[in-house]
């Protein structure tokens, strides 16, 4: 009988055990939705990612809740973008800084500011942020991110083939874009806010911003973003739902074109580009 207990006893402390570690070690966090998709490509269910900036919510006008907070400090890994504002700002206070994974890493960066709700922000590192939109970016980032993963759980064999099979998937949505933009034809495309950048170099368009550095367009400047679409057939113009449409649809009158929304900070990074795509190429 005190054999029987003592092995029972074992039992129970190896379950505890375990069973704390998975309930005070299972989180990661991101800090915007794109990013979501590619950690869980390659952990699959292992951990529950949370997103800090949730669905609909600008980044720029982003305040943490206090359990947000707190679970960061609890969080194993904590992946951000490393060029919005809100990330420096907030996750500068985090107390373990090693578990900070900056995505953005060994991408080149376009310099510049984009703007959000009327107010210009240089972001950090003086680049652009929206780097997610461009598949090529996001091979990029999801290479960081395993690195951070399998540095941090070095004996799973089935994150590498988890990311492997992302890797997989991310190189196809390039090929995918570049072969549907160069069967289109089109040169260049209209949207709002400049969330397209990297999308548009890395696939040799030009983004035609209607918002710059978080002024609306002057006058001149409509009339003359009105009389080239016109000139050159433009049938759509495009605005993240997270900006009023006002200004584009005014646009899009003038010229008898369509306005369309579209999502850049949506959950799912693969869908989103596909998305996009399909709209800028469509006839």
């Amino acid at each position: 009988m005190r054999k029987i207990a003592t092995y029972l006893s074992a039992i129970l402390i190896m379950a505890a055990c375990k069973t704390g570690k998975h309930q005070n070690d299972n989180t990661l966090y991101v800090s915007i939705q794109p990013l979501q998709s590619l950690v869980e490509s390659i952990v699959g269910g292992d951990f529950k990612v949370e997103v800090l900036v949730p669905a609909g919510a600008s980044p720029e006008t982003f305040e943490p809740t206090p359990r947000q907070f707190v679970g960061l400090n609890k969080a194993q890994l904590v992946f951000n973008v490393g060029l919005i504002d809100f990330e420096t700002s907030l996750l500068g206070k985090m107390e373990k800084r090693e578990k900070l994974i900056d995505l953005s890493r060994g991408i080149d960066l376009i310099e510049g500011s984009c703007s959000h709700n009327n107010h210009k922000h240089n972001h950090a590192h003086g680049g652009d942020p929206h780097v997610w939109t461009s598949p090529k970016a996001l091979q990029i980032m999801a290479a960081n991110a395993y690195e951070a993963i399998h540095k941090a759980y070095p004996d799973s064999v089935k994150y590498e083939t988890n990311y492997k099979r992302l890797q997989e998937k991310l190189q196809a949505l390039d090929v995918r874009t570049a072969e549907k933009i160069a069967q289109s034809g089109i040169k260049y495309f209209i949207v709002y806010h400049p969330a397209l950048t990297y999308y548009a170099r890395d696939y040799g368009l030009r983004q035609v911003a209607i918002e710059a550095d978080g002024k609306e367009p002057s006058a001149k400047q409509l009339t003359a973003i009105i009389r080239q679409a016109r000139e050159d057939g433009i049938r759509r113009i495009f605005y993240q739902n997270q900006f009023p449409a006002s200004i584009v649809e005014v646009i899009a009158r003038d010229i008898d074109a369509e306005y369309v929304a579209i999502d850049p900070l949506g959950r799912d990074a693969i869908v989103n580009i596909d998305t996009i795509t399909d709209l800028i190429t469509a006839k």
